[in-house]
C-alpha cells in the first residue's frame, strides 16, 4: 500500500486530535504508510477531496449522507463509536486500512 491520506472530521476538529495522535503512533510502530489528520467538518469539501479515506466522528454521523454527496468519489465512513470513545488508535487504523483496501 502506498502512502494514503486518512482525514478525520468532527465538530471543531479538536475531539479527534487525540485519536489522530494515537493512530499516527500505531501507524509509525507498525510501518503503515499513511498520513492522518483532523479537521472541523466545515472543511470536509476542501480537505476531504485530498483524502483517500474520510472518517467522521460519531458526533457528526448525521452528516454522513451530505458529505458523501459532497465527495462522491471518496469513501466516507463514520468512526465506530466504541473505538472512538476508547480512543483506540489501533482499532480505528485497522478499520481505516481495511476500508481503503476495500475501496480499490
Amino acid at each position: 500500500m502506498s502512502n494514503k491520506k486518512i482525514f478525520l472530521f468532527c465538530s471543531a476538529g479538536m475531539s479527534t486530535s487525540l485519536l489522530v495522535s494515537k493512530m499516527n503512533e500505531k501507524a509509525l510502530k507498525y510501518n503503515v504508510p499513511v498520513e492522518i489528520r483532523a479537521f472541523p467538518e466545515t472543511q470536509a469539501l476542501e480537505k476531504g477531496s485530498e483524502a483517500d479515506l474520510v472518517l467522521l466522528g460519531p458526533q457528526i454521523s448525521y452528516m454522513l449522507d451530505d458529505i458523501k454527496k459532497m465527495l462522491p468519489n471518496k469513501p466516507v465512513e463514520v468512526i465506530d463509536s466504541k473505538l472512538y470513545g476508547k480512543v483506540d488508535g489501533l482499532g480505528v487504523l485497522k478499520a481505516a486500512v481495511a476500508s481503503i483496501k476495500a475501496a480499490k
